[in-house]
């Protein structure tokens, strides 16, 4: 079988991006979530090992020193990564990956595999994006200003990526979302990977 698509998604806090990737997952059962590794305490609801593995800063460095990562980046000064095992045993039984990583992460992604498809998320304005992070209710004012001015640097990124997603009304950033998988699915490689019997049949 061929090697599956990774989706490298990305975007500043408050942009919306778990919420599109559930619902782009919900629509699509040939995704495969890469859960991330942290060092940051579960928020209320979260679930260990669904929504992320959530490790001890020890083990995280660990992890780190042993290779076990495809990128690692601090955030906040909590620790994220993602597994490298995992994310290249689904990529070779052909599974299509997405992997939910800040700016940081995707440039080392791009780099260790240039034919990843990257997009980054953008609200669609300042205002809010400040209106969504304070509606979370979960971080003081210090926090969120901390957020708001992380988001701003983190959105200057956005030129890295291949493809731009801006999420002012959801249904239609899900479409574009969904728009840029079947897109990717239809690569010239990918198809006479596997269609390789069918192409040798067509053409002979």
């Amino acid at each position: 079988m061929s090697g599956g698509n990774l989706f490298v998604i990305a975007a500043p806090s408050g942009a919306g991006k778990t919420s599109l990737v559930q619902a782009l997952m919900a629509a699509d059962p040939g995704l495969r979530f890469s859960v991330s590794h942290t060092t940051r305490p579960p928020r209320p609801g979260e679930v260990d090992g669904r929504d992320y593995h959530f490790v001890d800063p020890e083990t995280f460095r660990r992890m780190v020193a042993e290779g076990a990562f495809l990128e690692h980046a601090e955030v906040f000064g909590r620790c994220y990564g993602t597994s490298r095992a995992v994310v290249e045993a689904r990529l070779a039984a052909g599974e299509d990956v997405i992997l939910e990583i800040d700016w940081q992460g995707a440039r080392q992604i791009r780099t260790l595999m240039p034919a990843c498809v990257s997009v980054f998320i953008l609200p669609p304005s300042r205002a809010e994006l400040e209106r969504r992070l304070r509606g979370r209710g979960t971080d003081d004012a210090e926090v969120i200003e901390g957020r708001l001015a992380l988001a701003v640097a983190e959105m200057r990124h956005y030129g890295e990526f291949e493809y731009l997603v801006v999420n002012d009304a959801f249904d239609a950033a899900l479409a574009e979302l969904q728009a840029v998988v079947r897109a990717a699915r239809c690569r010239t490689g990918l198809q006479a990977a596997r269609r390789a019997a069918w192409l040798a049949d067509l053409l002979a």
